[in-house]
Formats: structure tokens, sequence, C-alpha cells
């Protein structure tokens, strides 16, 4: 069998599609995106087309390792999403030839279903407690909420009592036993977050997500001891290499990696085990379509140290189209109860509606994150 050709759609909200052809008509599909950069995520997939097309689809370990070392300059958030999503679709194609779901490529589920969170609030968040209660009576068991709109690196101590008060109405709303996420969004700088984070405990969150910008992590060591609740990030770390230095630093309690950025299974297999290795648990991160959930959702059934998962079913993003408009059968990612059971159908163990995602790439998108700035006319973290 022979790879001849990779074929890519830009469908709405914000997502590309990824096709992998064979010369047999065995396919693969993946999801291989940056959130605002789908084009140019898009461009890569076909520079690595040249690595891929007449190669043997089912040699994924291998064909991973060329599409990463042999053009030299590797990682980043651009070449590990294309590598992310063409490995998806090896992934993909390799159970679909064999007749079996990914997991079961991949040792078997350690799980039949995997916990699920939804998203309340918006990216200013507001009426969280309102949004809470609702998910709660769909059968969620936790939810995730930004914490804060844009904060100075130095700001008001108002701007702290405004956020510990959101998370104080959502606490309220739900009562102790539901799991609350609070993303920081890398949105609160250091000076800030000393606070903030501190004041939080009382609310017992489930987690805080990017507490400080990927990049200034490190400053953790000294902010963040001795809290009493886990601390998550992940999202914009692309390679287990990263991982394994932030793991190394142990302050991080929940790596949060997306299987579209961080160069697929393959790589997420190595995140999820390093961190296995430290006892820090494994939610990835997948605000976008259904192929970047069914792909967590076959990581999430091998990954013992696995808790919860993300998805973007009716989040504040997903305008025109959702994640199950583009599947044949959507009852393959149903959520029941705040679970969605593991995909059993072959490989993604999802089916695309070709046709519809054809259809919708007539339209496309182009979707940009905000550009927020702060009184002053500075740029603001978003």
């Amino acid at each position: 069998m022979k790879i001849t050709r990779l074929k890519t759609w830009q469908v709405p909200p914000r997502w590309l599609f990824l096709k992998i052809e064979t010369d047999e008509g065995c396919y693969g599909w993946g999801e291989p995106v940056i959130e605002g950069r789908a084009a140019t995520v898009e461009a890569a997939v076909h520079e690595l087309s040249d690595y891929l097309v007449g190669q043997d689809p089912h040699r994924i370990e291998h064909l991973w390792n060329t599409m990463y070392r042999a053009g030299f300059y590797r990682g980043g958030p651009i070449l590990m999403s294309a590598i992310a999503g063409i490995d998806q679709a090896l992934w993909d194609l390799k159970g679909r030839d064999l007749g079996v779901p990914v997991h079961q490529l991949l040792g078997g589920a350690v799980r039949d279903r995997m916990r699920m969170y939804a998203w309340t609030g918006g990216d200013r968040p507001s009426d969280v407690g309102a949004g809470a209660r609702a998910l709660v009576e769909q059968g969620f068991t936790a939810f995730k909420m930004n914490g804060t709109p844009e904060l100075q690196i130095v700001d008001s101590h108002r701007k702290v009592d405004e956020a510990v008060a959101r998370v104080a109405e959502a606490r309220d709303a739900v009562g102790p036993d539901v799991g609350i996420g609070i993303d920081f969004h890398g949105r609160v700088h250091r000076p800030m977050a000393k606070a903030l984070l501190r004041e939080l405990e009382p609310f017992h969150p489930m987690f805080v997500e990017e507490p400080v910008a990927p990049e200034h992590l490190p400053c953790l060591k000294q902010i963040a001891g001795g809290l009493g609740y886990p601390l998550a990030t992940g999202e914009r770390l692309h390679t287990r290499f990263a991982f394994r230095d932030l793991l190394a630093d142990g302050m991080i309690d929940i790596v949060q990696p997306d299987l579209s950025h961080c160069g697929g299974i393959s790589e997420g297999l190595k995140i999820a085990a390093l961190a296995s290795a430290h006892d820090v648990a494994l939610a990835p991160h997948c605000p976008l379509g259904p192929l970047t959930l069914a792909t967590s959702l076959q990581l999430d059934a091998v990954s013992h140290n696995a808790f919860i998962q993300e998805q973007s079913m009716g989040i504040h993003y997903n305008r025109d189209n959702d994640v199950l408009d583009y599947l044949v059968d959507k009852s393959a990612l149903t959520i029941e109860d705040g679970f969605c059971a593991i995909p059993q159908g072959p490989g993604l163990g999802v089916e695309i509606d070709e046709a519809f995602v054809e259809e919708r790439a007539r339209v496309g998108h182009r979707w940009r994150n905000p550009v927020w700035t702060h009184e002053d006319g500075s740029i603001a973290e978003w």
C-alpha cells in the first residue's frame, strides 16, 4: 500500500481537515490546525507531503521521524500541528485497514468511557453561575471557565476581587462536588498571579490552567509552591522535550497536550508516559473539532493517568458549525451523564461526512482570535 494524496479543507468554524488516500482505496482522516493559523498549517501539510506520497502508510513511527527530523528545523506550533494531523490520519488509516479502533493498536483500553467537561462564561467571563447550573443539569460533573478578562502586568486588586467573586459565584451555583477548572489563559502575569492563585484556594478548584504564559512557567517555583489544588498547562507546548523539562521542574500536576498541536497520537503517547513517570495527570486540550476529540479519546483510552477530557460542543467559538455536524454517525461522540464512551469503530472511531465537508469548505473561514488592548493602548494577552 502506498500513499497517493493528501487532501485538505478549511471548514467553519475554525478547523482544518485532512484526508490521506492510498492506491488501495484505504484512507484516514486528521485535524492539523492551529487556531487562527489554519492556512499556514495547511501549507505545511502539503510541504510535508513530499515525504509521504509513495510511502507505506503503516510505517507511522518512521514517517513521523522523517517529518520531524528530515527538514532539519523542527518543533514549533506550525510544524508540530501539521505533523499532528498527518499522524492522526495515519493511525486512522491503519485502524481502518486492520478493522480495529486505534486504542486496540496501542495495547487496548484501560477504561470504557471518559469523564468530560464543558465550557461556560465566554472569553470575558460572565453569568458563570447560571451557565454552570445549566451544564450540571445536562449531566456534566465538571466545567471550565475563564478566570479573568485581560489583566495588566500589575493591576488593581479590584480585578483580583472580581475574578475571585466569579469563581465564588460558580462554586455557590453548583455546590462542593462539581469540578471547576479555572483557565487563566496566560492572561495573568507573575505579579498578579501571586495573589490570585492563593485567593482561589477556598473554592477548591479542580485545577487552574495556564496560570502564567508558557514562556514564564519557571516562575511557578516562586509563586505557586504549597498550593492546595492542582495546576495544569501544556496546550502551547509542542514536543515531549518541552514537557520533559516542565515535568522535571515538578510544579505542574496536570499536563494538557493538544493532539492537534503536539505531533498527534505518536507524540501524545510519549508525553502521557512521561507524565505518568512523574505521577502527573493527563487531560488533553481540545477546543477543536470532531477528529481532535476522537483522537484525544483514543489516547485517553490507553492512558491510565488520563482523568478528564475537554470538548468544545456549544463553545462560544463555534459559530456556523459545531463538532457533531461533520459526522455521519453523531452518536459516536455522544456525551451522556458527563461521560463519553470510547469510540469503538475502526481507526479513530468516527466517520466524516465528506460531502458535507466539501460543501462547508466552499464557505471556509478566516478565524482570528480577538486582539485585546489595555486602557493605555498596549496589547493585552488574550
